[in-house]
């Protein structure tokens, strides 16, 4: 289990999320880190749910409070 926090994920330096307004799928550029070194880059795909899921628990997480996603749109 050690071996895994030895991973990390940032956001990739110069890209920007992009989203299908169709589908609701948003795609987030991302870079894979092992131990600080670069692994590659990589998009992380979800579907309208689950980044309202993700954003819910990012404002939670960040300030303490929810936020509504109703409102966010």
């Amino acid at each position: 289990m050690a071996e895994i926090k030895q991973w990390h994920a940032s956001p990739h330096r110069g890209a920007s999320v992009t989203s299908d307004s169709g589908t609701g799928e948003v795609r987030v550029p991302l870079s894979l880190f092992r131990l600080d070194r670069h692994q590659g880059d990589l998009e992380l795909v979800l579907s309208r749910p689950e980044t309202e899921a993700l954003q819910s628990s990012l404002a939670l997480l960040t300030t303490g409070r929810p936020v509504s996603v109703a409102a966010a749109r």
